[in-house]
């Protein structure tokens, strides 16, 4: 009925701006809440750093069961609609900066966590049912981006968006109003299940049904998980315990990541062989994660964090393009490929963060170990390069 009284949008490239934007909003609403979460907790008059610490342990579960349960979803409404769902639970950000209370708050931070471990997942379907495999590894590219968009924007201009709206309150209301505003736009979308009267699979000319339990047996998928597991478990070590261990070159990382995503973009278009930027990149990862965890020289770390965002993000273009180019794939099972790549990668990152801060804790507060930890898991990148399928088409000259 909808779809009806207003005109859809068919433009694929306007289809693209819709997810990135999204995206992008997501990113700043949770970034800028967790940057506000001091303001947050003492207007609340709580000061336990338990209760700051369960609200995170909370979001990393909703990233986790999300990301496991995005395919459910999907295979439940359609990618249309289960977009909108993860739409309108990220704008559920708005009760963030006003929850009267600590249990509030927390629902709030859990269910926003929720839609964007949800939307995450969909990009791909949507990737796959707009764009045609040429185009394929730059949206991939430019999606990747988004999350490091919108939290280089709240690093850095957070405090003028503060001055300018009159409150961090206001701040997080208009990124979580503007979310729901995008919810709605996005149910002007043409829906690509609706374009006949076959679903996506069957229209590409592949009726096979790929489950959950499909995915699990599936070698692929385990391999592909693990391969980005230990880089996930870097990235989100970095902006956690780094900071506290007077390693302050985080937001280099983020900077230097959207160049390494635009060049990843760029190199991918030109190079068709997925494998080897992995590969070399992931070698590049491992000496720069050492180098920034182990030098004491301010100035190394800074070009070992300025490296290493590059060539963290360089290959993701490669990585999530493979796929995409797999033989056979389809809405469906790439749905369930990128739940299960985004659910095992968060759940053995959450099981390194508590093993480095158990070492740190063992250790009296010592890193040591804990960067020796964090090192060997990063190489995971490289490791798994020599295990995943290149999925370049070859031609002959």
């Amino acid at each position: 009925m909808f779809d009806v009284v207003f005109m859809k949008i068919s433009q694929k490239y306007l289809v693209e701006v819709l997810v990135f934007v999204s995206y992008t909003l997501f990113a700043m609403a949770w970034v800028g809440g967790t940057a506000s979460m001091s303001q947050i907790m003492s207007s609340m008059h709580i000061d336990s750093l338990a209760s700051a610490s369960f609200i995170s342990g909370a979001v990393t579960i909703a990233k986790i069961v999300g990301t496991f349960g995005a395919a459910w979803l999907a295979l439940k409404l359609g990618i249309k609609y289960a977009f909108f769902v993860s739409g309108l639970l990220i704008s559920i950000g708005l009760l963030t900066p006003f929850a009267p209370n600590y249990e509030l708050l927390l629902v709030s931070r859990f269910l926003m966590g929720l839609g964007g471990a949800f939307m995450i997942v969909y990009f791909n379907p949507i990737v796959m049912a707009w764009f045609e495999p040429q185009e394929r590894p730059t949206i991939n590219g430019i999606n990747a981006v988004a999350f490091n968009v919108g939290t280089g924007i709240i690093l850095w201009q957070m405090a003028n968006f503060n001055a300018l709206t009159g409150s961090w309150q206001n701040t997080l209301l208009i990124f979580s109003l503007a979310s729901l505003m995008l919810s709605f736009v996005w149910l002007l979308v043409k829906n690509k299940e609706k374009s006949t009267s076959q679903p996506l699979e069957q229209q590409t000319g592949t009726t096979e049904h790929y489950s959950y339990s499909d995915g699990l047996k599936d070698k692929f998928n385990w391999v592909y998980a693990l391969s980005y597991s230990g880089i996930l478990a870097f990235y989100i070590c970095l902006f956690t315990f780094y900071p506290k261990a007077g390693i302050s070159q985080s937001p280099l990382v983020i900077g230097w990541g959207i160049v390494g995503t635009i060049a990843g973009i760029i190199y991918s278009k030109k190079v068709a062989l997925r494998l080897p930027v992995i590969r070399w990149s992931g070698f590049i990862v491992i000496l720069t994660v050492a180098g920034l965890s182990f030098s004491s020289s301010e100035s190394l770390q800074t070009i070992c964090a300025m490296v290493l965002g590059f060539f963290i993000f360089f290959p993701i273009t490669a990585l999530v393009t493979i796929p995409h180019e797999l033989p056979k794939m389809t809405g469906q099972k790439i749905t369930v490929v990128f739940s299960l790549f985004y659910s095992i990668s968060y759940l053995v990152a959450t099981v390194v963060l508590w093993l480095f801060g158990k070492l740190v804790d063992m250790n009296q507060g010592d890193y040591s170990l804990a960067f020796t930890l964090i090192c060997i898991v990063s190489s995971t990148f490289f490791i798994g390069s020599f295990f995943l399928p290149e999925t370049a088409k070859q031609h002959k000259e």
